[in-house]
């Protein structure tokens, strides 16, 4: 047997001359079959194509022809049947051993032994089946079964064109079979949001298959490929992602595919055995999806993804389709559909139209995530093969609360939803109401109420909600939404752009948390490269102090930007004294340097840590002379302190936030504080829940910072509370917690008509 591309150019080349013959449609398959089962020596060589919801023999060499238009299979049924669901290949050297065998008298097929076949593949769904059989029990070779798989390509734009399989009314047919459809992920960002599905990366549909001119074709080839490595080199270089830009963690990679040279003698193989550019690449892709599928290592299938999507834009730049989504712009309210995604991406959106995003991957830890949360767009990941369930212009309803997405939701799920929205807008209006009313207690005790941030446009929010100021920006989303560290000036520029924005109101800025799973591609370490925790890796304060150039040049750009306004300088990921220490000192240099240079300065510096590291705790008798504030990070300690990683959706919400071992640690932190002059407040996604708020401030707390969204809700919730009596309630369960302390809490301020839902 010849080679795989020698025996597909061989097949190719007889079925061009069929495919351009003037003959019907049904004499085309049965030539076909013929020059098939000839190329391949084979006795059987049979096509199946979806009609109705069937799998129908429609043409066979060496079956039975009475069986033809007759003997009928169900998707799912027999071998046939179990190729077209899973669009998958079998190659079988005894059909009958297989589990789903099914033998049809009608077709004579008793003595054939050997057994293999390929689904015929169009827009991502089987249309159809090419099988082949032997007498001899023998495994097809795999030069064969290539063959085999590229014949089916140019098959499936015969089908089409055709018109053998009516693909509008298979459409149609299955989207009344599936009709409403829920799907379940995980929860990344809560929320509810409706729309019409969007794919971020919109489909190429490959009319032609067979290559009129090889060379031609191959040279096609060679000016992608050469575009596409310009494109993946530019994104690593430039200082910010331009539209289409992939997600930063996989630049490297992918630069590392796009120029390896066996995925391109690949491409050229495919090439010879008579295909079309596109054809080429597609064929390839398809490859790549089967190895997937036999793929269990988690790290190698990330790998596989990250070369798919690179054949994704090289196919898109052949074809000349080229673009994301965000690229024509969005027409309608819209869920946007992906793979994953990076936070430069989201960010492309039209924010007015982006109402939710749903993910076939996609982690609490994820980029993509925080910046989603900043948004305000809810956000469900590890939803399983959503992209080959919904269609383009579909109604999607996502409820991110519950970490499910509804496909073609019907009316009476409709009216729920709308319920529940007009429920959530009713209480919008009423919080927004409170904008301007400072958050005192019932007994008269002021909480300060402040917001998280991390982008340009969220300090817009602070005169939308009545936050009293920025608790925690995060500054690393300008380095997590760069392709390159981004320069001193640029982000001087972004801070005195927040504090001019946030007026007279206090900003906390937290100097860099990247690192660990926050990794960037164009800031590497020996020590991140094999961190198997990386939570608890060399991220933070502890990679910004081995990296002291990007903490020099973020401390200069935050005093340079803070000139003329108070600066708040908070470091992240404190695990002992010393490295406060040591990151103050850094700043303390670059001060120097400025006052040197009669440069304008801050009018005031504060210097804070955020507490989230249980060590810190221990020692807090001898950080507390040294700083001006404290924020405790709900999120990483929860984590550190049950030795449970947020990441894994088997311990995400495993551990309560509630639980006595949170609160009893939470309260010795703010015994150990009171009387020392330094500010303690707490931010985090605690702070932003009601229920959890009221512990919060029963311990003693009295700063919150949380998420935008959350400062109507919880400023309500203030003007509720008498201090004394939450305080005294929280000093009797934590001396003797109840069995649930959630129910204690949530019984004891429904007592009170406060709502903590």
């Amino acid at each position: 047997m010849p080679g795989a591309a020698a025996a597909a150019r061989s097949i190719l080349t007889q079925l061009h001359e069929v495919m351009a013959a003037r003959t019907h449609a049904q004499a085309k398959l049965n030539k076909i079959v013929d020059i098939i089962g000839e190329a391949l020596t084979s006795e059987v060589c049979s096509i199946y194509l979806l009609r109705e919801g069937m799998l129908e023999l429609f043409a066979t060499r060496g079956l039975n022809q009475s069986a033809v238009h007759v003997t009928r299979l169900g998707v799912g049924e027999g071998l046939t049947g179990t190729i077209a669901e899973n669009i998958e290949t079998l190659n079988l050297d005894e059909a009958a051993t297989h589990p789903e065998f099914q033998y049809r008298p009608e077709t004579g097929e008793e003595k054939f032994h050997s057994f293999a076949g390929v689904p015929i593949v169009r827009n991502a769904r089987a249309i159809g089946v090419l099988t082949v059989q032997h007498v001899e029990p023998r495994k097809y070779e795999e030069v064969e079964i290539e063959a085999l798989q590229t014949v089916a390509m140019v098959l499936a734009e015969l089908i089409h064109n055709a018109g053998l399989v009516d693909e509008e009314q298979l459409d149609e047919r299955s989207a009344a079979q599936s009709g409403q459809q829920v799907l379940e992920g995980m929860r990344l960002v809560k929320g509810l949001a409706y729309g019409k599905a969007v794919f971020h990366q919109p489909r190429v549909t490959i009319e032609h298959t067979v290559a009129e001119d090889t060379e031609a074709e191959r040279q096609r080839v060679y000016l992608a490929f050469d575009k596409m490595r310009e494109q993946i080199d530019a994104m690593t270089n430039q200082a910010e992602f331009g539209v289409g830009g992939e997600h930063e963690q996989v630049l490297e990679t992918y630069k590392m595919f796009a120029y390896d040279e066996g995925w391109s003698r690949r491409i050229n193989e495919a090439i010879d055995s008579g295909l079309t550019a596109e054809a080429a690449i597609e064929r390839v892709q398809q490859r790549t999806r089967q190895r997937m599928r036999e793929i269990s290592d988690p790290l190698l299938q990330d790998r596989m993804h990250d070369l798919e999507d690179l054949a994704n834009r090289l196919i898109r730049i052949v074809s000349g389709q080229l673009g994301t989504a965000a690229r024509t712009g969005l027409q309608n309210d819209t869920i946007l559909i992906a793979k994953n995604l990076g936070p430069a991406e989201l960010l492309e959106y039209d924010k007015r139209r982006l109402k939710g995003v749903v993910l076939e991957q996609g982690s609490l830890t994820a980029h993509v995530v925080i910046v989603a949360r900043a948004m305000g767009v809810p956000v469900i990941g590890r939803v399983r093969n959503v992209r080959g369930l919904v269609r383009e212009g579909d109604d999607l309803l996502v409820d991110g609360d519950a970490a499910k997405v509804t496909i073609r939701p019907g009316q009476a799920v409709l009216d729920a939803f709308d319920t529940r929205l007009a429920r959530k807008k009713q209480r919008q209006a009423e919080y927004a109401k409170l904008r301007d009313v400072e958050p005192f207690t019932a007994d008269g005790q002021r909480i300060e109420v402040m917001m998280n941030a991390g982008l340009r446009d969220d300090v817009a929010m602070l005169g939308l909600t009545g936050a009293d100021g920025i608790g925690l920006y995060r500054t690393e989303f300008q380095f997590l939404v760069s392709a390159a560290l981004p320069q001193r000036d640029r982000q001087t520029r972004l801070y005195h752009d927040v504090l001019e924005a946030a007026g007279d109101k206090r900003v906390i800025f937290r100097t860099v948390d990247i690192g660990g799973d926050k990794s960037l591609p164009y800031l590497t370490s020996d020590h991140t490269s094999e961190d198997e925790n990386p939570a608890m890796g060399w991220r933070a304060l502890r990679l910004a102090l081995e990296r002291e150039g990007l903490l020099k040049v973020q401390a200069r750009a935050l005093l340079e930007g803070a000139a003329g306004h108070e600066l708040n300088v908070m470091f992240p990921m404190v695990s002992e004294p010393w490295e406060f220490d040591a990151a103050k000192a850094v700043f303390d240099s670059q001060l120097a340097f400025l006052k040197k240079r009669k440069h304008k300065l801050p009018t005031a510096i504060r210097y804070g840590v955020m507490l989230e590291v249980p060590s810190l705790a221990e020692v807090l008798d001898l950080l507390l002379p040294r700083v001006s504030f404290i924020s405790i990070g709900t999120n990483d300690l929860t984590q550190f302190l049950f030795a449970a990683d947020r990441a894994n959706p088997a311990l995400a919400e495993r551990y309560d936030w509630l639980s006595p071992a949170i609160l009893r640690f939470l309260r010795r932190v703010v015994r150990n504080t009171e009387g020392s002059g330094v500010d303690l407040g707490v931010c985090g996604e605690m702070g932003g829940r009601r229920l959890e708020a009221l512990a919060l401030i029963g311990l003693g707390i009295r700063r919150l910072s949380i998420t935008p969204a959350a400062v109507g809700p919880i400023k309500e919730l203030v003007s509720r509370i008498d201090m004394v009596e939450i305080g005294t309630a929280m000093e009797e369960w934590l001396a003797s917690p109840p069995p649930d302390m959630r129910a204690a809490l949530s019984a004891w301020a429904e007592e009170r008509g406060i709502e903590v839902d």
